[in-house]
């Protein structure tokens, strides 16, 4: 096989050779986006799911699908370590400005670039950066308050009367929304309230790791009737084939039945874990059918970089303690343990470890699914710890 042809392609984000399994869920976002274009109330989409599900990757879509469809897109990722107001000001100035220079800009449409003005100073007083030129007059008494679930309510509704005024609609798209502070995500889920109820034209469509869903509750008791939260998982064993075997069909080179098995087994059906296989099992394909040993050469390869790339990347950023507390979990096996046990493994109090596991979780290393548990955030983690620590040891 060619290698500079090989369509596989694992990274952050990066699109699929066929994007299988998702038509659900970008159905129910281009419902969402033309619903609220028309003026009609239509609730905001918070997808939530692992790492390697395809997140990213429908939220890019998603912005393509906006973009053709006439919507103004402002994409963010978010960084947990700038504060999201800083993050929103540069793109939203950007879609601001673009409305402001089309000759059918409205007053509404300079109203908004004032209100935004406003917001960069009250930003830049209390986090002291936020160096974004704008120059017009700010609108005094909006946006300027310093409390941050106010000022973002009156910039969002300055926005969606401005895209309102234009006859057109905003869709702001959001990645890594469990890095939002409870402040910011309460104060996110307020302004969604307030342009639901006010049926201006500006949708939220967001992403993030499991434990968003309970922090947008915890955040705002009413965030569970305001958003929908598809949840991204594994792929269906019909999508998971299609997804691995298409781009082999292509090159007219069959997979065997039980090669086909092993790869979705190895995989979990994961979407970043079939790309990581399929770039492999592209290298290490000499003929056609494929066969298991060629799926076990592949492995091998597969495993190797994934190690010393999507799992060493996480890995590194913990403390010692940190990695004890997830190689205790990994002893305990895949899948949700009670904190009592991973607690018991260690051969500790569980309050002891506690700070450990909100520090993990805080990191997006782990979640909590129901009260008491803990999972990884991360497919397959738990082999790699036992691969990366291979003696388990206690706290001593």
């Amino acid at each position: 096989m060619d290698p500079f042809r090989n369509p596989f392609s694992p990274g952050a984000g990066t699109p699929p050779p066929d994007l299988v399994g998702r038509e659900s869920i970008l159905n129910t976002a281009r419902l969402a986006m033309a619903r609220i274009k028309m003026g009609r109330s239509e609730k905001s989409l918070l997808m939530v799911g692992l790492r390697g599900v395809g997140k990213t990757v429908l939220l890019n879509k998603i912005h393509s699908i906006g973009i053709s469809d006439g919507y103004e897109v402002l994409t963010i990722e978010i960084n947990e370590n700038k504060p999201f107001a800083q993050q929103l000001i540069p793109s939203l100035r950007k879609l601001l400005l673009s409305l402001d220079s089309k000759t059918y800009a409205t007053e509404q449409v300079k109203k908004g670039l004032r209100v935004l003005k406003s917001f960069i100073s009250s930003v830049k007083v209390k986090y002291g950066e936020a160096e974004v030129s704008l120059d017009v007059t700010a609108e005094n008494g909006m946006a300027d308050s310093g409390d941050l679930e106010n000022d973002l309510v009156d910039l969002f509704i300055s926005t969606g009367e401005a895209a309102a005024s234009v006859k057109t609609a905003i869709a702001i798209i959001i990645d890594e929304m469990q890095y939002l502070s409870e402040e910011e995500l309460s104060s996110l889920i307020m302004s969604t309230h307030k342009l639901s109820q006010l049926s201006l034209p500006v949708l939220i469509i967001g992403a993030g790791l499991p434990q968003l869903r309970g922090k947008a509750g915890n955040a705002k008791s009413y965030a569970e009737r305001l958003f929908d939260y598809p949840e991204i998982g594994q792929l269906e064993d019909e999508d998971a084939i299609k997804a691995i075997s298409e781009p082999f069909k292509d090159q007219a080179v069959e997979i065997e039945e039980n090669a086909l098995k092993e790869i979705l087994n190895v995989t979990e059906k994961y979407p970043y874990f079939i790309q990581e296989w399929g770039y492999q099992l592209w290298l290490a394909t000499e003929q056609s059918p494929i066969t298991e040993e060629t799926v076990e050469i592949a492995s091998r390869k597969a495993i190797e970089r994934l190690d010393k790339n999507f799992f060493m990347v996480r890995f590194d950023r913990l403390t010692p303690r940190e990695k004890q507390y997830l190689r205790a979990m990994a002893e305990l096996g895949p899948g949700q343990h009670r904190s009592g046990d991973i607690a018991a493994v260690l051969g500790v109090d569980v309050k002891s470890v506690a700070p450990f596991r909100n520090n993990l979780i805080s990191k997006g290393m782990i979640y909590s699914p129901t009260y008491g548990d803990t999972e990884f955030t991360v497919p397959l983690f738990s082999d790699f710890m036992k691969r990366i620590i291979p003696t388990f040891e206690k706290i001593k």
